[in-house]
């Protein structure tokens, strides 16, 4: 029996940090930045710094960030999943949620980023460029906006803030 494609994010479970299954549901109503992450990249110290200064900012409003590790791009995520959160939250001090190890492009990647990478996306076809893409979803679980990893995340907040409705 085939599944059914999922129609919003709230369709898809990813797995936590610890490995448990996770339904994305539990961030309905939240407008999301969800970006796939690298502890060793040479984008890493501006990302993690201008993603939490977004997230201290506008977490309070209805904003989460979602943060997915992904070896995919120069070996940059070599880590355990433990390791990274370990690395994210003792060096930038991160409050959002940093999930397992996944894959985003290829025959193995994520439900959640088959179904992000399904729009108007990309230079590339639809394939993740590298580490720091990211994708703004709105409150109905819809991907509104992908921006290359090379966007600075405080550039994001007029988008942000349109979707939150705050001035």
């Amino acid at each position: 029996m085939a599944t059914k494609d999922p129609e919003s994010v709230y369709d898809i479970s990813i797995e936590d940090a610890n490995g448990n299954s996770l339904e994305l549901s539990q961030y309905k109503d939240k407008v999301l930045l969800i970006v796939n992450v690298a502890s060793k990249c040479g984008m890493t110290n501006s990302n993690y710094t201008e993603l939490n200064e977004i997230y201290n900012k506008y977490k309070d409003k209805g904003l989460e960030i979602l943060a997915f590790p992904c070896n995919q791009f120069g070996e940059e995520e070599p880590g355990t999943t433990d390791q990274i959160t370990e690395f994210v939250c003792t060096k930038f001090k991160s409050e959002f949620p940093i999930f397992n190890k996944i894959e985003v492009n290829g025959g193995n990647a994520s439900p959640l980023y088959k179904f992000l990478k399904k729009g108007k996306w990309g230079i590339f076809g639809d394939d993740i460029q590298w580490n720091f893409a990211k994708f703004l979803v709105d409150k109905n679980g819809q991907a509104v906006e992908r921006y290359y990893p090379t966007t600075s995340p405080l550039t994001l907040e007029h988008d942000i803030k349109k979707l939150l409705n705050v001035s």
